[in-house]
């Protein structure tokens, strides 16, 4: 099971101090902040993708790949790309090349982001979400399994006869996690290739989380990529510690009543006890960590938000101490109990290159899951509010 920390690259006042970073002290933070988290033994960073104020990470692949030559072991990804506003044979030209930057230290998560103002700016339509999430995948599935591509669609001009550059690493394209907190299409969209389902898992209540992922499992199943067990999962989390669970509390409820997504919204107890966040000592985030397996069954990535609303980077610096010193030892020991044989590992460049072309068998590659009767019908079948 790998263990990571995604950042969302917020620059967002530090409410005790009055003091705002400017985006070069921000940049700077998620480097170091990715470079430490290699060093206290994470296994994976993910930046998201933003193109509006007060957010940075504008171009995930820059920042990655000097990540990259800064760092040995740590998997590589987004959380999100934007799959509905970007051209998708940027985003296959761009990922191909951050893989052979990277020796294959590579995934990423596709996701439709939550700013509405981004679909203008990139001329695309809002209400198309999901059309544009569904074409523009299908193509950047195609792009990176043929050579030469022919492809019309609705959404951006024909192609004919082009081939994307560089070829992806040793032939196999990065893994594609594909992130949604409320759409019942994505987690289908998912199923229907064979990837990776990612659920936020931090505003929402486990049984909204469960649904989502139960969806994607059988789904998966019944596309015949295996037993709804060896669908792969990743989910979310998000963990403030000191080693007093009192100090905990009294140190980050100022960052918490006034971070710009649920500032001044439910109290911090409310939060904590309705949504996956944990305030508190590294034991109780062990243990309710932990118990995201009784609602999400046995799965393969779990990252952690930690460099948000303000906090310092010595504050965030600290927090990765202990998440690598106190809590991800013990998670990788307790989650590996009892876990089935036939539960597969996160996928990582050198297992997929073993594993070959088989894992895409039987899918086509012009996929139109879209409005199709068995997406339809399992979209309704699932109630996301």
């Amino acid at each position: 099971m790998q263990f990571g920390i995604f950042s969302v690259g917020d620059v967002t006042p530090d409410p005790t101090t009055g003091r705002t970073p400017t985006e070069r002290e921000r940049i700077k933070a998620m480097v170091a902040i990715a470079l430490k988290a290699e060093e206290v033994g994470l296994d994976v960073f993910a930046t998201g993708e933003h193109h509006n104020p007060p957010f940075v990470p504008s171009s995930p692949t820059t920042m990655l790949g000097y990540i990259a030559a800064k760092t040995e072991k740590l998997v590589l990804s987004t959380s999100t790309t934007l799959i509905t506003t970007n051209d998708p044979v940027k985003i296959a030209e761009d990922f191909a090349m951050l893989q052979h930057l990277a020796d294959g230290r590579v995934d990423l998560m596709m996701g439709r982001g939550n700013t509405g103002p981004v679909y203008p700016w990139f001329g695309q339509d809002i209400r198309q979400g999901i059309n544009l999430a569904i074409e523009n995948y299908a193509l950047l599935h195609r792009l990176w399994r043929e050579d030469v591509v022919d492809w019309e669609g609705t959404f951006r001009t024909p192609l004919q006869g082009f081939t994307s550059t560089p070829r992806p690493l040793d032939g196999v394209p990065p893994f594609v996690w594909h992130g949604s907190i409320r759409s019942p299409e994505i987690a289908e969209q998912a199923a229907y290739y064979g990837d990776g389902f990612f659920h936020n898992n931090i505003f929402w209540p486990a049984d909204h989380t469960k649904r989502m992922v139960e969806l994607y499992r059988t789904r998966y199943a019944h596309y015949g990529h295996g037993t709804p067990e060896q669908a792969i999962v990743g989910l979310g989390g998000q963990v403030f510690m000191r080693r007093n669970s009192q100090d905990a509390v009294r140190e980050f409820r100022p960052y918490f009543d006034n971070a710009p997504v649920y500032g001044h919204g439910p109290s911090l107890e409310d939060f904590t006890d309705q949504t996956p966040l944990t305030v508190g000592s590294p034991q109780q985030v062990v243990e309710k960590t932990l118990a995201f397996r009784e609602y999400a069954g046995d799965y393969q990535r779990q990252l952690f938000l930690m460099d948000h609303a303000g906090l310092p980077l010595k504050t965030v610096l600290e927090q990765l101490d202990l998440l690598g010193e106190e809590v991800v030892p013990v998670l990788r020991a307790e989650f590996a109990k009892n876990r089935p044989a036939n539960v597969p590992d996160a996928p990582v460049h050198p297992s997929l290159t073993t594993a070959g072309p088989a894992a895409d068998a039987g899918i086509a590659a012009d996929a139109g899951i879209a409005g199709s009767a068995e997406t339809s019908g399992s979209a309704e079948e699932v109630t996301v509010a």
